[in-house]
């Protein structure tokens, strides 16, 4: 059996010897050749432990059809195996079987080497790199473009440029908006010289990867601090001021700086309130990228009329909330109390939801006088009153009802708020609406998964959520939705993009300018009247 084994392993050399001829490699004519070759292999360690494993399996076959053949064992492998011993098993999936080109730990790789172990390695194919943590590097023909208009800027400007000549590259180099100039400029004189060479901004954009960078990551490196990972209010600071300064559409503050100051503080509350999901007043990269606050930055730069910027920057809308604010502030201490609260709205919401906000349930005060609330806590509480549609707003007015804090608004707690309303209902001769018909309106318009529970996540899948909140501490606002106000309907109809802030802020900003008109015509006119009163003496 083992004889048969060893001329098996022949006959495969001399048929791999014959498969090798179609590769050119051996020529039939060449048989003497091929033995030798035959019997260097046969001398390799690794064939005579292969041959050992051979002789294992035949003896293994031998014992079980009941044949042995201990003088040819005993003649081949003197000494090997003790007398009496049986051999170990071979393991079909061996390591020095030559269908594998694993190796046996410990054993050293062959004086001579193999042939057929040559013949038979694979090639190892490089895998490129597909990740890059900080952005995948330009393409030679993006950095060549890049560098070839570099030159052509900075040809003029050997010492460097200066501010002034800056624009051209914040808006063609590094696709920013124009009112980043300056910070992005500041950022590169690190020493203050008011130059920036070539070198230095090749240094910060150029092998930062910034060239192949998105926009929000371009925008987010430019306005952070070095040694931080998210932004802050003050971070936004410096291009509003620019935005100021350069923007057509602002030029008329010029000679109000108190107003400019709180323009741009009134922007930066609106950024973070619908764009800083955490609410811990650090905005990081990612909730950049999935809020329109991009969009906006570049539609500013563009758009002449800042107006027509609804989000964050619409000076409009700016103006509605600083006069709201002015109206409640009756000391005019930029600071309001619980009683100046009950007042916005024409006393539309109740004394428990007041209390509520003033326990500083939603989010904690701004202010650090106790009682008060501030300017930028004012900011928040309208967007989320004349807004209950977005999700910072049901967030807000959800944690004010849910009175334990356990995530769930339950009936008991729709009733404590339903309360103050049915008793101002009737003291306004209204025909009151009975709570039990309200729950099941409410149910009805929600649909929460798990019924007498209402979730934020069932909110937030609803349309008319702002409405369940309305029917609980806005009394002017539940009659209006129970009478179906056909005014707001057609607004509505007209522009079903403008969100419930825009129509709010635009109906507002009318009625606020016509006031203020007519004042400046009662003024005009009685300056008239006296100018004529006293013109005969």
């Amino acid at each position: 059996m083992v004889l048969d084994s060893i001329s098996s392993l022949q006959f495969t050399v001399h048929v791999m010897g014959n498969e090798f001829t179609e590769f050119g490699k051996f020529s039939l004519s060449h048989a003497s050749r091929l033995d030798d070759l035959f019997a260097q292999w046969l001398s390799l360690p690794d064939t005579q432990r292969l041959v050992m494993s051979l002789l294992e399996e035949a003896k293994l076959v031998n014992s079980s059809t009941g044949q042995t053949s201990p003088s040819v064992s005993a003649s081949l492998l003197p000494g090997v195996f003790k007398e009496g011993c049986t051999p170990p098993l071979s393991p079909r999936n061996s390591p020095l079987s030559p269908k594998s080109p694993m190796r046996r730990s410990g054993s050293g790789p062959s004086n001579l080497g193999s042939p057929l172990r040559k013949s038979s390695d694979l090639l190892r194919e490089v895998i490129p790199q597909f990740y890059f943590p900080d952005g995948p590097p330009a393409s030679r023909e993006m950095a060549s473009q890049c560098l070839a208009r570099i030159d052509q800027i900075f040809a003029g400007h050997p010492d460097g440029l200066p501010a002034s000549a800056f624009m051209t590259i914040t808006k063609e180099i590094c696709k920013l908006p124009s009112f980043f100039s300056s910070i992005l400029f500041r950022n590169l004189d690190v020493n203050g010289t008011g130059l920036v060479t070539r070198e230095r901004f090749i240094e910060y954009w150029v092998d930062q990867n910034m060239l192949t960078a998105d926009t929000a990551t371009r925008i987010f490196t430019v306005l952070k601090q070095p040694d931080k990972n998210y932004l802050t209010q003050e971070d936004f600071r410096p291009i509003l001021r620019e935005l100021l300064a350069t923007h057509r559409g602002l030029e008329f503050l010029h000679d109000t700086p108190e107003f400019q100051e709180r323009y741009a503080e009134t922007v930066i509350y609106r950024i973070f309130f619908y764009v800083n999901k955490a609410g811990n007043g650090q905005l990081q990269l990612r909730e950049i990228k999935r809020s329109n606050l991009i969009a906006s930055l570049q539609q500013v730069d563009e758009e002449e009329d800042i107006n027509k910027v609804l989000r964050y920057f619409s000076y409009e809308h700016f103006y509605v909330i600083y006069c709201k604010f002015w109206e409640l502030d009756s000391d005019h201490d930029f600071l309001i109390d619980k009683d100046d609260l009950l007042r916005y709205g024409n006393h539309a919401l109740t004394y428990r939801i007041v209390e509520r906000i003033f326990s500083q349930i939603p989010r904690k005060f701004s202010s650090k006088v106790e009682g008060k609330m501030g300017y930028e806590d004012f900011v928040w509480f309208i967007l989320s009153e004349e807004d209950k549609s977005s999700e910072p707003s049901l967030e807000y007015w959800f944690k004010c009802v849910d009175l334990d804090c356990d995530g769930v608004i339950t009936p008991n707690e729709m009733q404590f708020f339903y309360e103050e309303q049915l008793h101002r209902m009737e003291c306004m001769a209204q025909e009151p609406v009975l709570f039990e018909d309200i729950v099941c309106q409410m149910a009805d318009m929600i649909c929460p998964d798990k019924e007498g529970q209402l979730t934020l996540r069932d909110l937030k899948q609803c349309k008319l959520s702002g409405n369940f909140f309305n029917i609980l501490f806005n009394l002017n606002k539940f009659v209006a939705f129970e009478t179906r106000d056909p005014f707001l309907i057609r607004q509505e109809r007209e522009d079903p993009s403008l969100t419930e802030w825009d129509r709010f802020a635009h109906t507002e900003y009318i009625r606020l300018s016509m006031e203020e008109d007519g004042e400046d015509a009662s003024n005009s006119s009685a300056e008239v009247w006296d100018e004529s009163f006293e013109a005969p003496f």
